[in-house]
């Protein structure tokens, strides 16, 4: 199946070549034609597999023929579990209006930041990305109004239930209309989300496209065994000899996060660290040059990993190992994801040479090492 033939209307298929989609994904190839015919979906299938595509594209084309005008009255509702992913759906959303014959306007609120900004963005707004939180917030000043809405997505239910916004979500479906179209996204199927979904959904059709993010074989990986103290040089080396752009580092701390990317500017590479204690709006801001190739190198700790999401991201170097290996296998599949081949580097020093061996092990996986100890590094 490709595009061409899912009822997508030409201008969204010239957007889709422009972003290198050559074919729909799994879910993309079952939840399209489902949300266009209206029906409501429950799509279970893990992060990076083209799932906000898949309802963006459907709910743009079903809005512009029931566009509601009332202001402050939204038609569609997506509510996610962070401001991290509010700001990429909500980029997603705007990259597709823009091509529509009419206007239609799409916001992203959060927590996190000032609110007085948001509700006067909140004008005309047809299409709200919301935390949940945030969006009571908003309503209970009127900033926003619920009585409208066509179509609620839950997007990463898993993760906002796993959050506790239990409470939150049903007080919001206490504000919606009962007519309405419901989409549920979630990486995984437990309890939380079959009850969930037994109050919102109403005869849906069920997706479930099975996870393979144990499988990275798309992913070369590959581990350099150096001293701690040259791992800078090394890492700079690395980035320079092959190259490198969009490269995610991570390290274990925020401290290190800091000196590593100061310690790249120092060298004339391009590199911004991101980690809790920077503000939401310096945060957003440097995914969104990093997401668009703006940013060379971005240095992250592991708290922050799940809001870069990126389908097409090159590099993975791990400066530092994570205490699990699941966590390695989180970090290095941000990259050859959604079917792209990428590369993952792991820095190894003596001291992590056996918890390296566990990752393995683990992973049942050999991955290739490469000896620095002959690697002149002197003024790098």
């Amino acid at each position: 199946m490709t595009f061409n033939n899912m009822g997508l209307s030409p201008s969204f298929l010239k957007i889709l070549e422009a972003q290198n989609y050559i074919r729909p994904y799994p879910i993309q190839e079952e939840a399209i034609p489902a949300i266009l015919n209206k029906n409501d979906v429950l799509g279970i299938a893990k992060t990076g597999s083209g799932k906000t595509a898949s309802y963006v594209l459907p709910v743009l084309m079903n809005l512009q023929k029931d566009i509601v005008l009332k202001s402050r009255h939204v038609t569609t509702l997506v509510l996610v579990p962070t401001r991290e992913l509010a700001v990429q759906v909500n980029d997603v959303f705007t990259l597709f209006a823009r091509a529509m014959s009419q206007k239609i306007k799409s916001q992203a609120v959060f927590g996190g930041a000032s609110i007085n900004p948001q509700m006067k963005a909140l004008q005309n707004v047809n299409v709200l990305v919301a935390t949940p939180g945030r969006l009571l917030e908003l309503v209970d000043v009127n900033a926003v109004h619920l009585s409208e809405v066509k179509t609620l997505v839950l997007d990463e239910a898993d993760k906002i239930l796993n959050k506790g916004f239990k409470k939150e979500v049903n007080q919001i479906i206490d504000f919606l209309p009962e007519r309405r179209q419901n989409l549920l996204f979630s990486a995984t199927l437990n309890d939380d989300i079959s009850n969930i979904n037994q109050i919102i959904l109403h005869d849906p059709i069920v997706i479930k496209i099975e996870s393979q993010e144990e499988n990275i074989d798309l992913i070369t990986q590959s581990a350099y065994f150096i001293a701690e103290e040259k791992k800078g040089p090394l890492l700079r080396y690395l980035i320079k000899s092959k190259g490198m752009s969009q490269v995610l580092i991570f390290t274990s701390s925020v401290a290190r996060a800091d000196r590593v990317a100061d310690k790249l500017r120092k060298s004339g590479i391009d590199a911004q660290s991101i980690h809790r204690r920077k503000k939401q709006g310096a945060r957003t801001d440097l995914l969104t040059k990093f997401k668009h190739d703006k940013l060379r190198v971005l240095v992250a700790t592991d708290l922050l990993s799940r809001g870069i999401d990126i389908e097409f991201l090159p590099y993975v170097i791990n400066y530092e190992l994570p205490r699990s290996p699941k966590v390695f296998v989180h970090r290095i599949g941000r990259t050859g994801r959604a079917e792209s081949t990428g590369e993952a580097i792991s820095l190894i020093s003596p001291e992590e040479e056996h918890h390296f061996k566990v990752i393995e092990k683990k992973m049942k996986k050999r991955i290739p090492k490469i000896d620095c100890s002959d690697l002149d590094l002197a003024g790098i």
